[in-house]
């Protein structure tokens, strides 16, 4: 089964972190994919541009139309993601604790099953 992990990087949180806490966690990301990809669960993984850089379209009566982002105003923003692919739903959670962001107090990580996909190469 495959799930996607979404990291929500508050920056009011992020910025309160020592230099050494934050450089920690950013290099941790690192360390968990190098587990991840070793033990075959990887899928895939991305890193998103802040909320001040994305965009709204929205069609109605035939036009376009384009928008500054973001989609919602809110302060939890999906600021990257990772797919894995897991025998269960307990191993996706195993994973998700593994990711530095899960053990700082304020951040979460949200893990939701992937329940359609298709390979781009396809």
């Amino acid at each position: 089964m495959k799930y996607l992990i979404m990291m929500y990087p508050n920056a009011e949180v992020l910025d309160a972190l020592s230099e050494e806490e934050r450089n920690a966690v950013f290099q941790g990301h690192g360390e968990f994919m190098t587990k991840i990809k070793e033990s075959g669960e990887f899928v895939g993984t991305a890193a998103l541009g802040g909320a001040d850089q994305s965009s709204v379209v929205s069609v109605r009566g035939g036009v376009p139309a384009v928008t500054d982002g973001p989609y919602a105003e809110s302060k939890e923003v999906v600021g990257g993601y990772y797919v894995i692919e897991v025998k269960d739903r307990d191993r996706a959670h195993e994973i998700a604790a593994m990711i530095p962001d899960a053990a700082v107090e304020g951040l979460g990580i949200e893990v939701r099953p992937i329940v359609f996909s298709e390979d781009a190469s396809a």
